[in-house]
């Protein structure tokens, strides 16, 4: 039982579907509650006029105070970037603006 409700406190899924375009997110170890929704709020807005099937994890480290992304899409797509809470990227609008930069060129 105490795992159970460890699980439910770490774990974050949401997908959201709209048409053409699915995006799952996916978020363990990475803080409250409030900056989670804001992040996956972001997440959504950047990728919600991206044709295809997204994917984006977001995993806290519990040794450092990294967090690894990583965002799959259609046609093979993979990216990987470790976010730096020293440096601020933590946060949501920096989330959002590393998850721009690591999109396809021909998205932007």
């Amino acid at each position: 039982m105490a795992l159970t409700g460890l699980l439910k406190k770490s774990l974050l899924v949401a997908l959201y579907n709209t048409g053409d375009m699915a995006v799952t997110i996916e978020m363990q170890n990475t803080g409250d509650s409030r900056t989670r929704s804001e992040i996956l709020a972001g997440v959504e807005h950047v990728l919600s006029d991206m044709p295809g099937e997204w994917r984006v994890s977001i995993i806290g480290s519990r040794a450092n105070d990294n967090w690894e992304m990583k965002v799959e899409g259609p046609h093979g797509f993979e990216r990987s970037y470790t976010l730096v809470g020293e440096t601020g990227e933590h946060q949501p609008e920096a989330i959002r603006n590393v998850l721009i930069k690591l999109l396809p060129a021909s998205t932007r």
